[in-house]
């Protein structure tokens, strides 16, 4: 089912002209009974009554609104024109927004991809694009967006990991690329019904609460590990510029012993995470 763009009539013109049917009809009628006059009376009942079938086939269309017109279960067409418009009456007239709209789904308990659960939600900005697909392709379409996004946001929390330690694409470090995945999803689930994902992207996203406790102590243990690591791996390039620098400059001459205790006060100093008191020798090394 693809849209069918349809013309109409303005509606201002076509009231006016059933208004002055009706003012025909009734000056028929009253003149119809006081002259006794059957035709008149007929006449006057039959352009009333046509008058008023025709203001059936008026309707108001809103800025960014479609009517879908359909006939005896038959689709017409879809009218864009706003303001009061006129089709026949016999018509069956649909009215659907096509303004941007956007809701936030519920907080949803998943299991991401390396099994832990994590609480997610989303939020959608979305648009119908395509009337008729919006109304004969799906019963309802707002709440085919709202169940197939929160399906989509399922599939992709299950994809990504929560944090991952190593080079990739996990859902809390990647929210760019997070979101053009949940993107790409909804819109392969929504096209059906006329519907264009204008944006989504992640609005919470937390582990869930039986095992936060645990995860924020693992994110602390790595996170400590990490800052070890580059210090420890500063500290050697230091202790090693440091000795080069000596015996470049030709300062003192150090044997491998020497070397190693300088090294080890050197890495004590650096390393530590608190400050280093010294103690100076005032003898011999041995």
């Amino acid at each position: 089912m693809r849209e069918n763009p349809v013309r109409s009539l303005p509606g201002i013109p076509v009231l006016l002209a059933l208004i002055a049917a009706l003012l025909v009809a009734s000056w028929l009628l009253i003149s119809g009974v006081g002259e006794q006059q059957p035709a008149s009376i007929i006449a006057g009942i039959v352009i009333g009554a046509l008058a008023v079938f025709g203001l059936v086939g008026l309707y108001m269309v809103e800025p960014n609104q479609s009517a879908v017109l359909s006939l005896f279960g038959k689709y017409i067409g879809t009218v864009h024109d706003n303001g009061l418009r006129w089709n026949n009456p016999f018509f069956t007239k649909r009215k659907v927004s096509l303004r941007v709209r956007n809701f936030e789904s519920g907080k949803l308990k998943v299991n991401e991809l390396e099994g832990s659960p994590i609480e997610i939600a989303a939020v959608i900005v979305w648009k119908v694009v395509d009337s008729a697909e919006a109304v004969f392709n799906v019963d309802d379409y707002e709440s085919f967006v709202h169940i197939q996004s929160e399906a989509a946001l399922r599939a992709m929390a299950t994809s990504y990991p929560y944090d991952n330690h190593e080079e990739g694409i996990s859902l809390r470090s990647h929210p760019q690329e997070i979101s053009e995945h949940l993107k790409v999803q909804l819109d392969e689930r929504l096209t059906t019904a006329g519907v264009d994902v204008l944006e989504a992207r992640i609005s919470h996203l937390a582990y869930a609460p039986e095992i936060a406790h645990a995860m924020l102590q693992r994110q602390q243990a790595n996170a400590v590990i990490a800052a070890r690591t580059r210090i420890v791996a500063g500290a050697v390039g230091m202790v090693e510029m440091a000795l080069q620098e000596l015996q470049k400059n030709g300062v003192v001459e150090l044997d491998e012993e020497r070397k190693a205790n300088m090294v080890s006060n050197l890495l004590v100093v650096l390393c530590g995470d608190r400050g280093t008191q010294p103690i100076v020798n005032a003898g011999s090394l041995y």
